[in-house]
């Protein structure tokens, strides 16, 4: 039923994870060549063995509970169940859909190689916008022989990742868009990555950060347009400035010569996931933020895996906060969430430093039943944690100045927690192969572990020996104080809308039980697991607040014919194969939607959907494959369209401007640029249904 393609092994041109190394270089500084930066002793899940909460006892009481959410939205499962069963006994008998959740009901893409994005049959495509396409006024249409700095604060950045549709007047909508990081061997003709130029440091700087560009819909199709030099669109780069909110704002740990008060930072750097929020804010994840700093010594730089040379840009010979022996509190500047208002182009972002500071993958809210919004964010890193902040402030529903004040100061007052998973299976039978334990899942108990508070008055610290203030700029050493669970490279972190379940998404860690590395546990049960898994938790009560939780392995990634595989208990003969999720996102209907980072079958990476209750719980279906090189994105899941990031498109290693390894989006004798693609069904109907 399936058709599989020949698994790639580690080759020269490819790192552990996946990626080329090309990706690594660029994307993340090579982090996985790197010596692993968590060499902290904490407690493996492994050996602690039902000392909580049993999974059974917090699985009972949730399911006696039904939640309903600030927005109305209920949590109820069994009606969720029911309402499915009634739309499934709506269709034709005998159709190929029958008992098929809605929106996952179109026939899955094959795996396939080919240097296009491919989508199911009855569905079309187009490129919104690719990087540098003007948006704000007086930017020069894109022509890479003849880039400068200047034209590229106008224009749309580089390398989009994280993406949000949120809605305007009539047919348009707001589009943002974060810009990871740059490649500057595809970005320039006869690129020398030792001696750069000022003008290519500035492009970078330029095309790193943030996009906001209104798009007009096509009323009879999914087609988007941007909208060029809207009132509402705008550019955020590495230079723009910021405001430093939350417990740390004005320590001395964030003081630098160009800004005394600890307060004002500039830029923002390798934004990666994101999420948006009920007030209509979106939030963006500094994550591999340690790359761009230069000749740090300290042991809290190498915690945070920040070199002891030279940068692979070599930015800091032409700015010296990059140089952490001339400014070292520069880098205690980049690694937090950051609040972006894209309906107000003159709003000041916001870089929230109660949510912690690590590499950010990105934020999610979900709001608990008295409206305080709940983050859920994960650490990007082999071995390092997922935490949540609860805030201590509710939102508040209207929309004069004062209420969006009040609601932008949200993330700043209330817990930085950090997760602690038990599993409930011995030890014994955690094997590092993947096999199941006896009781059939990989599953266990959890808690919260508080850090730090942060209110009106002050900040309080909840770990020995550390300040809140080191709390919150160091919070990876607090992680590693408090016992904390050793994750493999916990990435998006998202709740269900429809039933307050939490998805993670654990892209690999092909250090797992080797050499003196962490050995695998139920939460992370294999050794060198380089396809990753998604970890489904449960709160306790399902209360967003709650302190503990349940937790299972949703879906354990790989080769369906792997035995080490696992789909919800699906069937594996009747499920698309997946390697590497990354990026988590919902639909309507509650179907968990994964996008791939790296997959390791011999398929390009894509977008696939997957019930997360009923019958077809764990049936995934792969939707989309990108092009050569690429990774797959940001995804939007709307009612009649989709939206993916096509980034680092021909980022195959060797590859250059003069030899490209894809010639997407626009063919041979053309740069191949990274780009947003919308999807729609043919006929004009829902996504899926």
């Amino acid at each position: 039923m399936r058709k599989l393609l020949p698994m790639i092994g580690t080759s020269s041109g490819s790192h552990p994870g996946g990626r080329s190394a090309m990706t690594c270089r660029f994307r993340c500084g090579d982090a996985c060549f790197h010596e692993v930066p968590n060499t902290s002793a904490n407690e493996y899940v492994g050996d602690v063995i039902a000392t909580a909460l049993s999974r059974r006892s917090v699985m009972q009481a949730a399911a006696v509970v039904t939640v309903a959410t600030a927005t109305g939205v209920a949590a109820n499962v069994a009606g969720a169940q029911g309402a499915e069963a009634a739309t499934s006994a709506s269709l034709p008998s005998g159709s190929p859909f029958s008992a098929v959740p809605r929106g996952l009901r179109f026939t899955a893409v094959e795996p396939n190689t080919a240097d296009a994005v491919t989508v199911p049959g009855g569905y079309e495509q187009n490129v919104v916008i690719r990087w540098g396409e003007p948006i704000l006024r007086g930017a020069p249409a894109f022509d890479p022989e003849k880039q400068t700095a200047a034209a590229q604060a106008g224009q749309f950045g580089y390398n989009n990742d994280f993406l949000a549709l949120l809605p305007l007047h009539g047919n348009q909508k707001l589009l943002v868009a974060n810009h990871e990081y740059t490649d500057e061997i595809l970005m320039f003709r006869g690129y020398d990555a030792a001696n750069p130029t000022r003008e290519q440091v500035e492009i970078a700087w330029a095309a790193h950060g943030l996009s906001a560009v209104v798009v007009e819909g096509d009323r009879r199709t999914g087609k988007l347009t941007p909208v060029p030099r809207h009132p509402l669109n705008r550019r955020v780069t590495a230079t723009t400035e910021f405001r430093i909110t939350g417990p740390a704002a004005g320590s001395d740990l964030l003081k630098t010569s160009t800004d005394p008060t600890g307060r004002k930072a500039f830029g923002t750097l390798n934004n990666c996931a994101g999420g948006t929020t009920p007030w209509g804010t979106t939030l963006h994840g500094e994550e591999n933020f340690n790359q761009y700093f230069a000749n740090a010594s300290r042991a809290t730089d190498k915690r945070y895996g920040i070199g002891t040379g030279a940068s692979e840009r070599k930015w800091e010979r032409f700015d010296k906060r990059f140089d952490v022996a001339q400014e070292p509190n520069e880098v205690h500047r980049f690694g937090y969430v950051v609040e972006f208002d894209p309906y107000d182009p003159s709003s000041t972002p916001r870089k929230h430093t109660a949510l912690g500071r690590f590499k950010h993958e990105g934020a999610t809210i979900r709001l608990t039943s008295d409206g305080r919004p709940v983050a859920y964010t994960g650490d990007d890193e082999r071995f390092d944690y997922f935490y949540k902040f609860v805030s201590s402030k509710r939102m508040r529903h209207g929309s004069s100045r004062s209420d969006r004040e009040h609601n932008l100061s949200l993330l700043d007052e209330g817990t930085l927690y950090v997760a602690k998973l038990t599993g409930d299976s011995p030890a014994i039978e955690i094997d590092g192969t993947g096999k199941l334990p006896a009781d059939g899942e990989f599953d266990g108990s959890g808690t919260w572990i508080p850090l730090a508070t942060a209110t009106a008055k002050g900040a309080v610290s909840h770990v020995d020996g550390m300040t809140a203030e080191e709390v919150f700029v160091f919070t990876r050493l607090a992680g590693d104080k408090v016992g904390a669970t050793k994750m493999d490279r916990p990435e998006d972190v998202e709740p269900n809308p429809k039933t307050g379940k939490v998805y993670v998404a654990l892209t690999n860690n092909t250090n797992r039980g080797v050499g003196t590395n962490a050995k695998p546990d139920e939460a992370n049960p294999r050794n060198a697991n380089k396809h990753g898994h998604v970890l489904e938790l449960t709160e306790r009560w399902n209360r967003a607040d709650s302190t503990s939780f349940a937790w299972l392995l949703f879906l354990v990634a790989g080769d369906p014919n792997d035995p080490a595989t696992y789909f919800a208990g699906f069937p594996k003969d009747k499920v698309s194969q997946i390697s590497c999720p990354d990026n988590v996102a919902f639909d309507r209907h509650g179907n968990l939607w994964i996008s791939t980072d790296g997959a390791q079958l011999g398929s390009h990476d894509g977008l696939f959907g997957v019930a997360t209750q009923g019958p077809r719980r764990g049936e995934l279906k792969q939707f989309l494959t990108v092009p050569k090189g690429a990774e797959t994105c940001g995804p939007v899941i709307g009612e009649r369209q989709v939206l993916v990031a096509v980034q680092h498109p021909g980022e195959i290693t060797g590859a250059t401007v003069e030899a490209p390894a894809s010639t997407w989006p626009d063919g041979p004798g053309t740069y191949v640029r990274p780009a947003v693609v919308a999807v729609w069904r043919k006929d004009g109907c829902d996504i899926g249904a």
